[in-house]
């Protein structure tokens, strides 16, 4: 089969999907950082404001526990999907029997609907009738921590957050699982023949070696957690009172209860920087020592041809 090297050959097939991806993306990110500058209810003229609703915006208090309740979910979310999928992950790799089963098990969760999960999560949370945790509460002798989970204000967050991380496992494991069984055995098995423990193989050489797939699966759930919306929505809408108020939630709220698409824009503007500062800061992380050098090599020539 012959390869492809003309431009125009590229550009006809790069064509179409790039123009989805500026309709799809582009554009409405545009439209939002313009709205983010005007007063508007959805009828009738935009009046521009300038930065008004940035300045409403962080002046609100609101805002702050949107804020600092989105640090939280991410934190419970990125623990559960990364964490408890790599664990499931590495235990796959020790596996040698329905290890098809098991993903596709695990997998499963991925492709269940958002309002079933609600509900399911909803019924599990319940005191009446009494959810499922309640009653394993109460069967084990802890019916001092019974309570309505989801109406609770100290647990409301966490309620929320717990389905979120819940739902992405089995799809972070498949991933890490890809990963750690397409590397070479030669390499650990060398190493356990001079005495490494299973342990220090795992920390010293199998995470070095899948470290740009960890920080695929670190941008992809932290931008993801940063923008959750569909299942805190569905089971508390933030309530009760702003304990799980997520920027998502509020900035639907805002935009689309309220009709202030202004300041709805000035959340949803917010939450793009968020994300791409979050990406930002994990490449600088990840980044070798090597491509350090490479970009310092670049700005050198670059000193160079300016002078």
């Amino acid at each position: 089969m012959g390869v492809i090297r003309s431009r125009k050959a590229f550009l006809a097939f790069l064509l179409p999907g790039l123009l989805f991806y500026i309709f799809a993306v582009f554009y409405p990110i545009e439209e939002s950082i313009r709205l983010s500058f005007m007063e508007w209810g959805g009828i009738g003229e935009k009046t521009f404001v300038g930065l008004n609703n940035y300045i409403q915006m962080f002046h609100n208090k609101v805002f702050y526990t949107a804020f600092l309740n989105n640090l939280i979910y991410l934190v419970i979310v990125v623990a559960m999907q990364l964490g408890i999928g790599l664990l499931f992950a590495v235990m796959l790799t020790y596996m040698t029997k329905h290890v098809t089963l098991i993903k596709t098990l695990y997998y499963v969760p991925c492709i269940v609907t958002t309002v079933a999960i609600g509900q399911l999560f909803r019924s599990m949370y319940s005191t009446e009738p009494m959810g499922l945790i309640n009653q394993f509460l109460q069967a084990i002798g802890l019916e001092n921590l019974v309570t309505s989970w989801l109406a609770n204000v100290s647990t409301a967050l966490a309620a929320v957050s717990i389905p979120e991380g819940w739902r992405f496992t089995g799809m972070y494991m498949v991933i890490f699982y890809a990963a750690l069984v397409s590397l070479d055995p030669s390499v650990y098995e060398a190493a356990k023949v001079d005495g490494a423990t299973e342990f220090q193989i795992f920390f010293r050489i199998k995470l070095p070696l899948i470290k740009d797939i960890i920080l695929l699966t670190l941008t992809m759930c932290l931008t993801g957690a940063l923008r959750g919306f569909d299942i805190p929505y569905l089971l508390t809408n933030g309530g009760p009172g702003n304990s799980s108020e997520l920027m998502s939630t509020y900035m639907y709220k805002k935009a689309f209860s309220s009709n202030q698409y202004g300041y709805g824009s000035a959340l949803a503007v917010f939450i793009i920087v968020e994300s791409i500062l979050v990406v930002f800061i994990l490449r600088k992380i990840f980044m070798t020592e090597e491509e350090k050098e490479a970009r310092r090599m670049k700005r050198e020539k670059r000193r160079r041809k300016d002078k």
